[in-house]
């Protein structure tokens, strides 16, 4: 707990000199915020809706109408002059605290991994992810202060350390380093336990932290050393401790996973999304749609080698690249709608700035407004499985009355050319969170 603390401290000391760059005050909001003739897309139609007007009361949306809305005085009106409102985005699959080096990071201190981390979350808003699902990190303290306006970022759903065996894609040790039953590292971002009992034990103690779902391990990685990405990992009766685990506490189980094996294990255990699942096969995706199992498959990610790579990480990271093709087109083949966005960039702040074109890349598979129903509504909805356990209850990345407001304002239509939101320095006149602006050149 001192840990969260200190680094709680950290973030608060930061606090002003963020709110100056973003030129975001923190004082009195209006208490009313309506934006009109704008252009909508709501997260789920697949047209734009013209000449709408949106009435934010507080943090979510009121009213949303072609018609005039009227507004108590002292309410702050925005002209959208025609430009594309749409949800904020999401993106389901993040790792802010591991925006360095495997070396560097495991030989910084907690308030280094902080800092770095601090900056990233400030980027992804900045890139108009107004909500981020954390795959394995210890962002426990930084979505505290970002909650509490101390730091500026996305909201955060967060998994805490990763989950997996021994020999598994948490297990980071070095080669000459002892077996630690129950051991943690990286700055709390992942763990390795054996057995049913372990892996209870784990993810209570991550569920204590205040995770909003819990992440493990059901295969090989490319960023861990020991594990081929066809292996499978964590017996049928240690994956079920973990998905009950879960479960008692009202919430569900993501999981890193490739090969088909991997991921039919999963499933059979009651695991709800299948993170990767590069080299899924058809079979396997079918039963995922019979299941109503999600899918968070990353592109960007495999583009390039995350900094520090053994030939033999860059040999599994080819592998993972070359099943993306066969996994999409499996989808339009059989129909599987079940799938977000994320971005999963890991090691390289400079190429975390750009995982925004994780949009753009995904025309090779799906139109633009498929893709940003996958990082908006669809994201929404997975989410929200958190159910107890999620720290936003509410609707979000849709526009309609009574969901979060969260949204932005785009100079042209992202329906036509998703490219446009790869450019938000120039493109997002308007960036709001939880009804506050955080970005606002429109007038």
């Amino acid at each position: 707990m001192l840990r969260a603390k200190v680094l709680t401290v950290v973030a608060g000391l930061l606090a002003s000199h963020l709110a100056a760059l973003c030129g975001y005050s923190q004082g009195a909001a209006p208490t009313q915020i309506l934006i009109t003739n704008a252009r909508v897309f709501d997260g789920k139609s697949d047209t734009l809706a013209d000449g709408m007007n949106v009435l934010i009361e507080g943090n979510k949306i009121a009213k949303v109408s072609k018609a005039k809305i009227a507004t108590s005085p002292g309410a702050m009106v925005i002209d959208a002059q025609g430009r594309v409102m749409m949800p904020g985005l999401i993106d389901a699959h993040i790792h802010l605290m591991a925006q360095m080096p495997f070396a560097q990071l495991q030989g910084s201190d907690d308030l280094w991994v902080a800092y770095v981390a601090e900056q990233q979350a400030k980027t992804e808003l900045m890139h108009g992810f107004t909500t981020v699902r954390d795959a394995s990190g210890n962002t426990f303290s930084l979505k505290k202060a970002i909650d509490r306006g101390m730091v500026i970022g996305p909201r955060i759903y967060p998994s805490g350390p990763m989950i997996s065996q021994t020999s598994g894609h948490a297990d980071h040790r070095m080669y000459n380093e002892p077996l630690n039953l129950l051991g943690s590292s990286l700055h709390f971002m992942s763990m390795t336990v054996d057995g049913e009992a372990q892996v209870l034990t784990a993810v209570r103690e991550v569920l204590r932290h205040g995770a909003s779902q819990i992440k493990i391990a059901s295969g090989g990685g490319t960023g861990s050393e020991y594990d081929p990405l066809d292996v499978v990992e964590f017996t049928p009766e240690e994956t079920r401790a973990a998905v009950q685990a879960a479960s008692d506490w009202g919430t569900y189980v993501m999981t890193h996973v490739y090969s088909p094996n991997g991921i039919r294990r999963a499933i059979e255990a009651g695991v709800k999304c299948i993170e990767h699942g590069n080299l899924i096969d058809e079979p396997t995706m079918q039963l995922m749609k019979d299941k109503g199992v999600w899918l968070s498959p990353q592109v960007l990610t495999f583009t390039t080698y995350p900094l520090g790579y053994t030939d033999d990480q860059k040999a599994k990271h080819d592998q993972a690249l070359a099943g993306i093709d066969t996994m999409f087109k499996l989808a339009k083949k059989i129909g599987f709608t079940k799938i977000v966005l994320g971005t999963d960039v890991i090691t390289s702040p400079e190429f975390f700035a750009k995982n925004i074109t994780e949009l753009e890349l995904r025309t090779k598979w799906f139109t633009p407004v498929e893709i940003l129903k996958q990082a908006t509504s669809r994201g929404g909805e997975l989410v929200a499985l958190s159910g107890a356990r999620n720290p936003y209850p509410g609707k979000l990345g849709v526009i309609e009355e009574g969901a979060y407001a969260d949204l932005l304002l785009v100079s042209s239509n992202p329906l036509e050319d998703i490219s446009v939101l790869t450019k938000s320095d120039q493109s997002l006149g308007l960036i709001m969170k939880d009804g506050k602006i955080f970005k606002n050149t429109v007038q």
